[in-house]
């Protein structure tokens, strides 16, 4: 009965994992960038209204905020190691909020779903630039397979839900993604908050900054805001049901310790950086082709990465009592 929908109708925005990192910049954009067109409705769900691992619960928010379309985020994630601990728990909860997100979508007509997958999904032995046809060339990395095969059947099920019902739902691949909000927390933040929360307690404390790892590991960051609004061109105006991936050019990748000095400059911090090379590196590097974006906004513009850590750091300063740490 939802399907008869016209285009004239304003849109019933649904975001799942709306209060992590991208959902928050997300409702920072419909909110305070005028995001949001004249009668559109946008819920932002957390995971204490519903628990997308189950079906009736899953069931139920669909039926109290019955979107037109949907942003699916809404993910079960981890620190590395606790990744490489239980990857079956995360293979397993993946699957099911995938399923249970898309196939209600399907079944109550929802016109558009836009599901976000990692830079993780790509194959661990490849060739580099990574573009939006080699997904599925070879296993992912080895340290979370659980999680990145869950992630890769979100494009699995695109396709199914395409050729089947002719729906169009898609996939964006957004890099190493950083900004307000952020997870801080040391173990299992992401690297650039990991960081900044790190030289933020050196400085304190008037320590040295400890850096796992050499440094040396190379990597695409893009700001959170930017994949706001790289979002919402998606929801409104991306046709394929093939993946897109959000990220700055392959020129932007630049090794960690360049975002470590951006880090110390941010929030002026002149005591010693020690690299501990006994620390994994992880990937040296994951070089992400964005020729397909560029193909469709030649002028979109990246916030670059100085003013974006910049940004971070001092909502971290001033929202350090509500940051996730």
């Amino acid at each position: 009965m939802m399907d008869s929908q016209t285009k004239a109708e304003p849109m019933r925005v649904l975001v799942t994992g709306g209060s992590g990192l991208v959902g928050k910049a997300i409702e920072h954009v419909v909110k305070q960038e005028g995001g949001c067109l004249e009668g559109e409705q946008w819920t932002f769900l957390c995971s204490k209204e519903a628990n997308l691992v189950d079906l009736q619960q899953t069931r139920a928010v669909f039926e109290k905020y019955r979107p037109t379309h949907v942003i699916h985020l809404a993910a079960k994630v981890g620190g590395l190691y606790l990744h490489m601990k239980e990857n079956l728990h995360f293979l397993r909860d993946n699957l099911r909020i995938n399923d249970n997100v898309l196939q209600t979508s399907h079944e109550r007509g929802v016109t558009k779903v836009v599901s976000c997958l990692s830079s993780c999904i790509f194959p661990d032995k490849t060739t580099y630039p990574i573009d939006e046809s080699m997904i599925h060339n070879g296993p992912p990395h080895d340290s979370n397979f659980g999680y990145s095969h869950a992630k890769r059947m979100i494009d699995i099920q695109n396709r199914g839900y395409f050729a089947q019902h002719g729906r169009r739902y898609t996939a964006v691949i957004p890099t190493n993604v950083y900004g307000p909000h952020d997870n801080f927390n040391f173990e299992n933040g992401h690297v650039l908050s990991a960081l900044m929360h790190k030289t933020y307690v050196a400085k304190k404390e008037g320590t040295p900054l400890q850096v796992w790892g050499s440094g040396t590991p190379r990597r695409q960051f893009i700001y959170s805001l930017d994949v706001a609004r790289l979002f919402l061109w998606v929801l409104r105006e991306y046709d394929e049901i093939d993946p897109i991936i959000l990220s700055v050019g392959e020129e932007e990748e630049l090794p960690i310790k360049d975002a470590v000095e951006m880090i110390a400059d941010a929030l002026d911090f002149k005591g010693q950086i020690v690299f501990d090379t006994s620390k994994s590196d992880g990937q040296m590097k994951k070089t992400a082709s964005n020729a397909k974006l560029r193909r469709y906004l030649p002028d979109f513009t990246f916030t670059p990465l100085s003013e974006g850590i910049k940004k971070t750091c001092d909502w971290f300063v001033n929202n350090y009592d509500i940051a996730r740490t």
